[in-house]
């Protein structure tokens, strides 16, 4: 059997997106920048596209520039925010320790050129406090920037309160909505950001393309310089193909999330309560301020590598978290944050689905996972010496 139970790491295109591309990579194929009626055909639809994409988010067509994904979203908004900051004396940056890496190395780098990197702790239920922030905001602040679900353990952040608190102290806030776009509702407007990003493939659309929502008036700076393509916010011709194709899977995903979120809603608590029967486990993040298609556990006695490769031997495709670090043996930062020791958090599993899992396949998850736990547990010298009372059980 074969369950594809990694979901947020990328999704299948939806059948409306594929669609959408073929029919714009075949009959408007144009330059989007040229001047002759073939390639004006092709920023007709760009501009389409830019519109339904914008409605779909509360948001103005003039507030979306299109990027290569939500890595790119996140560089693009912290860089312009933090250098439109330095200009004014304000050079403190607050962000999370549970963020994206793509947030994290951002601030990173600009903490090596003279920032101040404000990383606020979260819960052990994995959730920011919306008054840490309101205490961390200062004069010199230049950006808050939190996300609004988190791609390993899938707890929803407090955005919105956090979105007044940023209104009211005249700092901007961004948040990476990679994760959440298209999964939960998500309007600009509510939240009260002035950066929200975006990626297509983690909603049914191709890997490769994403969008920033800038708020009118928000600084932006261009990180590839060339033509004038964006407004002269990001060079290079647009892959209108693909952006026709989120724009399509995002169009499926808004109409269907009622449905889709009851499904995996079900699906979800009835893995939560099947995989909580195994001894030592914990699960990760809050059990209902999370997305309904994410499931994460800690397992004690194992490494949660050898637990993902069993899994794929079995026709599982799981992960230990974030898709972007899994060739790393550390354990992951989101984990650590939320309290895990570092034996416990090598022995995670991220199990997120989509709306085309079925009873059937976690019905094979809780039979084939307990197996796994159980065989590597029994190979396991660390678990013989917490069996044998040579060391404590932490979970």
């Amino acid at each position: 059997m074969f369950v594809y139970a990694d979901h947020a790491a990328t999704t299948k295109m939806r059948p409306e997106a594929l669609k959408a591309y073929t029919e714009a990579a075949n009959a408007v194929y144009g330059n989007p920048s040229s001047l002759y009626s073939f390639g004006q055909q092709a920023k007709e639809l760009l501009t389409a596209c830019r519109e339904k994409i914008a409605s779909l988010l509360g948001a103005d067509a003039r507030e979306i520039v299109f990027t290569s994904g939500g890595s790119e979203s996140d560089n693009q908004a912290i860089l312009s925010a933090a250098y439109a900051g330095a200009k004014k004396g304000k050079k403190r940056l607050i962000s999370t320790a549970i963020e994206h890496h793509a947030v994290l190395h951002t601030l990173k780098k600009l903490e090596n050129e003279g920032f101040e990197v404000v990383l606020l702790p979260v819960t052990q239920e994995g959730l920011v406090r919306a008054e840490d922030v309101e205490q961390a905001v200062d004069e010199r602040c230049a950006l808050v920037s939190v996300m609004l679900a988190n791609n390993e353990i899938g707890t929803i952040q407090p955005v919105e309160e956090i979105g007044q608190i940023c209104r009211a102290k005249g700092v901007p806030f961004h948040t990476d909505a990679v994760q959440a776009v298209g999964h939960i509702p998500v309007d600009v407007k509510k939240i009260g950001c002035d950066y929200l990003s975006l990626s297509a493939h983690k909603f049914g659309g191709p890997k490769g393309v994403g969008a920033l929502y800038v708020k009118k008036g928000a600084p932006l700076r261009s990180l590839i310089e060339g033509g004038a393509q964006e407004r002269g916010k990001r060079a290079g011709t647009e892959d209108v193909p693909a952006i026709a194709a989120m724009a399509a899977a995002l169009e499926v995903s808004i109409a269907g999330m009622g449905t889709a979120n009851a499904l995996l809603k079900r699906l979800q608590d009835k893995l939560i309560d099947g995989l909580s029967h195994i001894p030592h486990c914990a699960l990760n993040g809050d059990r209902t301020k999370r997305l309904p298609s994410n499931t994460s556990f800690c397992f004690e006695g194992i490494e949660g590598e050898s637990l993902l490769l069993l899994l794929d031997d079995k026709g599982v495709c799981a992960s230990s978290g974030s898709a972007c670090t899994s060739g790393s043996l550390d354990p992951s930062h989101v984990l650590l944050a939320i309290g895990r020791v570092h034996d416990v958090a090598h022995g995670s599993l991220r199990l997120t689905l989509g709306e085309e899992n079925t009873e059937e396949d976690v019905e094979y998850l809780l039979k084939v996972v307990p197996e796994v736990v159980d065989y590597l547990r029994n190979m396991s010298p660390v678990w013989r010496d917490l069996k044998e009372g040579k060391r404590q059980f932490i979970l």
